[in-house]
C-alpha cells in the first residue's frame, strides 16, 4: 500500500479555493438550444479576441457546440445565481433551462440569458479532447456589456463550493 497522495482528489479539492465567474454556455443547432453552467471560460487574447471555454463531452450543450461550431457566454450578475443553479443541473439534462428565463438570441443564433454583466457570441476555430472534456478556442464574433450594469454590476462568484459577492 502506498502513501502516495490521491492526485485526483487532492486536485479536485484543491481546485475548491480557486475562485472564478460563473457563466451560461449556450449553443443552438436545428432550432434545439441548451445551454450550462461554465466557470472554465478564459480570454485567450484581445487582438485578435479569443476565448477558451471547457465542456464535459456528456451533455447536451457539448453536442449542440460541436454540431453548430458556435457558442455564446453570458457572464452572470451576482442576483443570477437561481438561474446559475437552473444551468448547473438543477433541472435534468433534457428539460428545458430557459422555461421562465428571459432570453434571446444573438447574430450566430445562439442563446443568451438577459441581465448579465456581458456575453460574447463566438465561433470555434479549434477544438482538443481531453479525457472526458472538450476544450474550444473560439473567436469572439459580437461581444457587448449591459450598459444598465456597467458602472455598478458585480459578478457572480463561486468559490469553495458555494456562491459568493465581491466585498470591499
Amino acid at each position: 500500500m502506498s502513501n502516495k497522495p490521491d492526485v485526483q482528489a487532492n486536485f479536485r479539492l484543491g481546485m475548491r479555493y480557486w475562485a472564478s465567474g460563473i457563466g451560461i454556455a449556450c449553443a443552438a443547432h436545428d432550432e434545439q438550444y441548451h445551454g450550462m453552467t461554465i466557470s472554465s471560460f478564459t480570454s485567450l487574447s484581445i487582438d485578435p479576441p479569443r476565448v477558451l471555454i471547457s465542456l464535459d463531452s456528456r451533455t447536451r450543450t457539448h453536442e449542440l457546440v460541436q454540431q453548430s461550431g458556435a457558442f455564446a457566454v453570458t457572464l452572470l450578475a451576482e442576483n443570477q445565481q437561481e438561474i446559475s443553479q437552473v444551468f448547473a443541473g438543477a433541472l435534468e439534462e433534457s428539460a428545458n433551462r430557459f422555461d421562465g428565463i428571459k432570453w434571446e438570441r444573438t447574430e450566430l443564433g445562439n442563446p443568451i440569458i438577459l441581465g448579465g454583466l456581458a456575453y460574447f457570441d463566438c465561433q470555434i476555430v479549434e477544438q482538443f479532447e481531453l479525457g472526458q472534456q472538450t476544450a474550444f478556442i473560439a473567436k469572439v464574433v459580437s461581444a457587448q456589456i449591459n450598459e444598465e450594469r456597467a458602472d455598478n454590476g458585480q459578478p457572480l462568484l463561486y468559490f469553495n463550493r458555494g456562491y459568493h459577492k465581491l466585498a470591499d
